[in-house]
């Protein structure tokens, strides 16, 4: 029975539970047992993975100081909306949070509470919904104030991590990094690369605007500061109040880490 449900997960790209189903339905005959499963549309799961997932929902699963953050991926946003792949994306958040990882493949690999493996189930429900599913990106934050925040379309998610501060203050710090973008923690987290990109960036259009060489360096000078303004976190101007940066909204209250998964990006 196992070699035959082997064998059939690797024909049809079906999940265990799905095969095995297929297998009692057709009393053990795997010809017939991969005829059920094209009738159920499950074989179609394997025939899709060539084509591009672009849209898709991001969910986020709080439990005391521990938190995870799954993006899935579809090729449509009306599969988006579905409410089986909404529940599936759900389910898997679930899961990341007992899996405990940040790695993709590692979490492809984990056993769900179903007996098959999170790879397994998105084949499967792949091929109930009739588009290909990916798992993008997993998250795992553990800490001392652990928050998430979605957007309301669910194309944008963050986790964050604070040593100190209350719960409110955890949720507006997600709710800022998922409306701001932020893109670094600190000055110390942007690469020397970046910097030296965007100051030829800024060099050359200042030049082109018709600024002598000397004139464009002291240009770039200012605009790197505006550089670290717009896309460090503390920095930010704070997305509920703009008279104040996110640090000093935070006040001593250090955010460790977050974490922001966008669709598309």
């Amino acid at each position: 029975m196992m070699e035959s449900i082997r064998k059939l997960r690797e024909m049809t790209g079906a999940g265990m539970m799905d095969v095995k189903k297929a297998l009692s339905d057709a009393e053990g005959n795997e010809e017939r047992a991969v005829a059920l499963l094209r009738e159920r549309g499950i074989v179609k799961a394997a025939k899709k993975t060539d084509r591009e997932a672009r849209e898709g929902l991001v969910r986020f699963v709080v439990d005391g100081n521990r938190a995870a953050m799954v993006e899935v991926n579809s090729e449509t946003d009306f599969v988006a909306r579905n409410s089986d792949f909404q529940a599936l994306v759900q389910q898997l958040a679930e899961a990341a949070l007992k899996a405990g990882t940040n790695d993709v493949e590692q979490f492809r690999s984990f056993q769900l509470d179903t007996g098959d493996t999170v790879a397994n189930e998105l084949a499967a429900a792949a091929g109930r919904i009739g588009e290909n599913l990916v798992l993008n990106r997993v998250a795992y934050v553990e800490g001392q104030n652990v928050a998430g925040y979605v957007h309301s379309n669910g194309k944008i998610g963050v986790l964050v991590d604070l040593s100190g501060g209350n719960e409110a203050q955890a949720k507006d710090v997600a709710l800022h990094v998922a409306a701001e973008n932020s893109q670094y923690l600190s000055r110390d987290e942007v690469s020397s690369e970046d910097i030296e990109k965007e100051r030829e960036v800024l060099t050359n259009k200042a030049i082109n605007d018709g600024k002598s060489p000397e004139m464009a360096a002291n240009i770039v000078n200012g605009q790197i500061g505006k550089f670290y303004q717009e896309r460090v976190l503390g920095e930010q101007k704070f997305v509920k109040d703009n008279s104040l940066t996110v640090a000093k909204y935070l006040g001593d209250v250090k955010v460790n880490r977050f974490v922001r998964f966008q669709i598309g990006a």
